[in-house]
């Protein structure tokens, strides 16, 4: 679908009077454009900042694939029963209808960066002046042997939310007794560094509500992981003999998956999972690689000041797919990534004051019914990187009061931020 509206007829029908040379952006009856790719946390924020910021100054145009977004942040908590699917899910109906902004739904495949266009996958192009990239991630599925696409349909990563997401409950739904789940988390960096560990505490929490007494094995490619004294607490706790860590110094490597089979191969032993959630290494949506925007590592570097990308001056790269310095790839930091982005490009494009660029993030983790636990930090700027300037993390033998409070600020801040995402 493609929003088309009477503001934005205007500017097409009188584009051809415009005075060629000069800037698009300074000819006659025609606004500055910017388009925003990707409408997930980074750049559903910008694409709404950058048009309410601006009362209508800018012309804004957002492209995604999909009619709805269903986030991959709470997506943990529908599979252990806390949530429903329609909870996790967004419309951009808002960000058309009340800041005027225009959604393209389609596949974006290029940028041309000395035309200043994005070619979409049925061949249309949609200039612009600047341009946002928040793709988030592409699975490296070769990264595990014998792991594909194909192989996802059967072994879900659901790291990218919606039907693979829907599939890993459903196969989660039919664990029985005496059976056992296998997950393979990715190695760094990836999406959502704590994702996979309340994963396996949202699974073990629905099989045990359920009164399924199964095992799920966790083969790391890691040594360590995000919050893992926290997590390993909260699983002799709540779930003992049920969740079993495995290291590389303990399974020696992880050879080839088969996932007909359910089988993983590692050093240790080949084991078997009656459900396997493979999660592949990660890097930048494809159109950031097209675009010549990536580096050796298979994700953006940008100024740390403005989320410039340093490859391009006009386009800025947010959230998953920058290399964001020791911001973590979160929602959280790809929404306060975006902030700082659209208050350059506002300033940019209209002359708006721009202020010092200020960053945070918080990550919080459900673990068992009102026990969750957080890690985050504040970042700034500096000598072109993202640095950190405090942070914090919950700490083992907390009392259930903290515990409880955390998971409340969670569930008010994800009300928060997709408010603050979709309007």
């Amino acid at each position: 679908m493609t929003t088309i509206t009477r503001r934005r007829f205007g500017l097409l029908a009188g584009a051809g009077t415009a005075t060629l040379a000069l800037p698009r952006y300074l000819r006659a009856q025609e606004k500055p454009k910017v388009v925003v790719v990707g409408g997930g946390p980074g750049g559903a924020t910008a694409a709404r900042y950058i048009a309410k910021d601006s009362e209508g100054a800018i012309d804004v145009t957002l492209i995604d694939p999909a009619e709805q977004y269903t986030t991959c942040f709470f997506s943990n908590l529908f599979l252990g029963g806390y949530r429903s699917f329609d909870s996790i899910t967004h419309s951009y109906d808002k960000l058309e209808s009340d800041y005027g902004i225009t959604k393209v739904t389609g596949m974006a495949v290029a940028v041309d960066r000395d035309a200043r266009t994005v070619r979409m996958a049925d061949g249309s192009t949609i200039p612009y002046d600047r341009l946002v990239i928040s793709p988030g991630i592409d699975l490296i599925y070769d990264s595990v042997e014998g792991y594909s696409e194909e192989a996802a349909e059967i072994a879900p990563h659901a790291y990218k939310a919606g039907p693979q997401t829907l599939l890993l409950k459903a196969e989660l739904d039919a664990i029985e007794n005496g059976q056992q789940i296998v997950i393979v988390p990715p190695p760094n960096p990836y999406r959502c560094p704590p994702a996979p560990y309340e994963r396996a505490s949202m699974m073990a929490h629905l099989l045990k509500s359920n009164g399924v007494d199964a095992k799920i094995i966790i083969l790391d490619p890691k040594e360590k992981f995000s919050k893992q004294g926290l997590f390993q607490e909260g699983w002799e706790k709540y779930y003992p003999g049920m969740i079993e860590w495995y290291g590389p110094t303990v399974h020696g490597g992880i050879g080839a998956v088969d996932v007909v089979a359910g089988t993983v191969e590692t050093d240790l032993d080949t084991f078997r999972g009656d459900l396997l959630n493979i999660i592949p290494a990660q890097k930048a949506g494809a159109i950031a690689s097209q675009a010549g925007l990536t580096d050796e590592s298979g994700f953006c570097p940008i100024d740390g000041e403005t989320m410039r990308s340093t490859e391009d001056e006009n386009i800025y790269v947010l959230g998953d797919a920058s290399i964001a310095g020791a911001m973590p790839k979160s929602a959280f930091g790809a929404n306060s990534q975006a902030k700082v982005a659209a208050m350059t490009i506002r300033g940019e494009l209209t002359g708006s004051k721009v202020f010092p660029a200020r960053y945070s993030n918080t990550c919080w983790s459900l673990i068992e019914t009102d026990d969750a636990v957080k890690v985050g930090a504040q970042y700034v700027p500096q000598d072109g990187r993202i640095v950190s300037t405090h942070s914090f993390i919950s700490q083992t033998d907390e009392d259930p009061a903290t515990r409880k409070a955390n998971y409340e600020e969670s569930v008010g801040w994800y009300k928060g931020i997709t408010t603050d995402i979709f309007g």
